[in-house]
């Protein structure tokens, strides 16, 4: 494996933005930004032995900066929802931004995927690393957060988050990468299987009710792997709010929780997590726009498959904590292992 720098652009406030290749010994690779770090392409074989991209993205900076989307980004200090842009710890109430409707979302108005990471190549990974002040978009106490990307020669996309804090604070890190195994067009024929016998339904506002709800016998049922547009619309009010997907799996096990296969190119995803959710989102929002190369995108053209703590865990006892005391460390990993499918 090998690690090539190349430069991608200039931000709108003059910052440098670098893409780092990771390339495997058949040529497949990665191509990351230290901007967000961003999984800008993921380029893997089809049956045919041919490089297929396998994440949406763009071309250019520009874009990525006018982007709401969060296309292959890291998410941070907190992915996902936060109830009222507030919440409490330790008998002091923390007022967050407000930029989804009345909840936080994705860390705030310039949470980490749009920061600029440092960077080091170590034994052919890729280490990004950012200092989070106290106080930044609200959150308290000073977090420092490493982020390492490896790729190997059989296709095995790893990414370990490792975060300390000197006081307590939440955490709750991701990846938002849209995936699309065909490499075009919508995901709505590609095959999902998700390891999970339950799932967290949301209000009108796409929050956690709090409840864990049995996936049996309703459309959020994977177990058995089927299209992932089989269900999408269902007559099922969780659809209705959401346009589709956009909720949280409760995860029943780790080790290739989630696999995927496109019945075009013949590519295969596997997901392994030691995290205790998934949340799928199948871009039911996206707008239509060129991506890179000019390839239209629109909705349902990508999914994402964001290893996570619960959304709103911080409101909601019954759920996994998202609280990092004072001199911990927050470490999990999420590794997504492409192939070919036989059939």
């Amino acid at each position: 494996m090998s690690v090539i720098c190349e430069y991608f652009g200039k931000t709108s406030r003059g910052e440098d933005v670098l893409a780092f290749r990771l390339v495997n010994a058949a040529g497949a690779y990665v191509r990351i930004l230290n901007r967000g770090g961003i999984i800008q392409s993921l380029c893997v074989p089809d049956r045919d032995g041919k490089l297929t991209d396998v994440v949406l993205g763009f071309d250019s900076i520009t874009q990525y900066e006018n982007d709401p989307e969060y296309l292959g980004a890291l998410v941070g200090r907190v992915a996902n929802r936060i109830s009222g842009a507030v919440f409490d710890l330790n008998g002091k109430t923390y007022p967050l931004a407000a930029n989804d409707g009345p909840n936080c979302i994705h860390g705030g108005t310039v949470g980490y995927s749009f920061r600029i990471w440092e960077h080091e190549i170590e034994n052919d990974r890729l280490i990004l690393s950012l200092h989070s002040p106290d106080g930044e978009e609200g959150f308290p106490g000073n977090l420092d957060v490493q982020v390492v990307y490896s790729f190997s020669d059989d296709c095995r996309l790893r990414i370990g988050y490792r975060a300390v804090t000197d006081a307590d604070t939440i955490v709750n890190l991701t990846n938002h990468a849209y995936f699309n195994l065909a490499g075009e067009g919508d995901v709505l024929t590609q095959i999902l299987r998700i390891a999970a016998d339950a799932y967290t339904p949301s209000d009108e506002l796409l929050i956690p009710t709090g409840e864990i709800r049995p996936v049996a016998d309703t459309a959020f049922d994977f177990r058995v792997p089927k299209a992932i547009g089989a269900d999408i619309h269902a007559d099922d009010p969780q659809l209705i709010i959401g346009k589709g997907y956009d909720h949280n799996f409760v995860l029943s096990a780790q080790d290739n929780c989630v696999s995927a296969y496109s019945p075009d190119s013949g590519i295969t995803l596997n997901l392994s997590t030691d995290l205790p959710g998934v949340q799928l989102y199948t871009g039911n929002c996206l707008p239509q726009r060129p991506g890179k190369g000019g390839k239209p995108t629109a909705a349902f053209s990508g999914f994402c498959l964001e290893t996570q703590f619960f959304p709103d865990a911080i409101h909601q006892p019954a759920f996994p904590s998202i609280v990092l005391k004072a001199g911990g460390t927050w470490n999990h990993y999420a590794e997504f292992a492409f192939g070919v499918s036989s059939d």
